[in-house]
């Protein structure tokens, strides 16, 4: 097995890029990534080199490289490198309740819960926020409520999830944040399964507190709570947790 003239240095730039990028990348990461290194390649070569190339990788005549999800080139041989963040979860909750106000325009107010805060075996969300309409409209639906899992480690992406998928009950729209550095394929998966129930996904960087760029992956998709638990942990909410919250 071997390729030969553009296509061979396609497949030789492919592993690069993807040595690059901890082991694994998305598509549209690999094509910029070989056009910066390799500009007099036309991009159709490089689109027509990556689709033989995953053709012979789904017909396992490639050993090197695997296609594990949609749009998916990953290194077998290469460890991936899980980064590893000298903050805590709660250093970047109020830079994502900023996020939620003022870059998603999701909440018009949003506060830090986290830890333990509801004391429930289904936990508490690290932000929730509220979308209230402008007095000044002459038709103004209910407040929205809107929930915000963050999950530091790139390793606990399923359980984020599972938490995400609970807040459900007593939220209008649920946001999952997740570190961009988590393995490729675990995150595109993740992707289908918030696209599948209507969560919300955002990247972040972990190891820059001061800058986490948060990054929209898709939106949540607005449903109907259940009053009843959206009622039972609204009430407890202290009071203080209230006024920040409805004021």
């Amino acid at each position: 097995m071997g390729f030969k003239g553009k296509r061979g240095e396609v497949y030789k730039l492919l592993k690069e890029c993807l040595k690059e990028r901890n082991g694994s990348a998305r598509y549209s990461e690999i094509v910029k990534c070989i056009k910066e290194k390799a500009p007099h390649i036309k991009e159709s070569t490089i689109h027509g080199s990556l689709h033989v190339i995953r053709t012979r990788i789904d017909n396992r005549d490639i050993d090197e490289i695997e296609h594990p999800g949609k749009g998916i080139f990953k290194l077998k041989v290469y460890s991936q490198t899980v980064q590893v963040s000298k903050y805590k979860e709660e250093d970047f909750y109020p830079s994502l309740a900023s996020f939620l106000v003022n870059d998603l325009e999701e909440c018009t107010k949003a506060i830090v819960l986290g830890k333990n805060y509801f004391r429930d075996k289904w936990g508490t969300p690290d932000v929730i926020g509220i979308y209230k309409f402008p007095d000044y409209l002459p038709m103004k639906p209910p407040p929205e409520i809107v929930s915000c899992e963050l999950k530091l480690d790139g390793n606990q992406l399923v359980v984020a999830f599972g938490q995400a998928c609970s807040y459900k009950i007593f939220s209008h729209k649920v946001y999952l944040v997740v570190p961009k550095s988590s393995d490729e394929e675990e995150r595109s998966r993740i992707e289908s399964l918030c696209l599948r129930f209507g969560i919300g996904l955002v990247l972040f960087d972990p190891t820059d507190i001061n800058d986490p760029k948060y990054e929209i992956r898709n939106r949540a998709i607005k449903s109907e709570p259940d009053y009843y638990y959206l009622n039972k942990y609204i009430n407890r909410l202290d009071e203080s947790k209230k006024k920040e919250l409805f004021s």
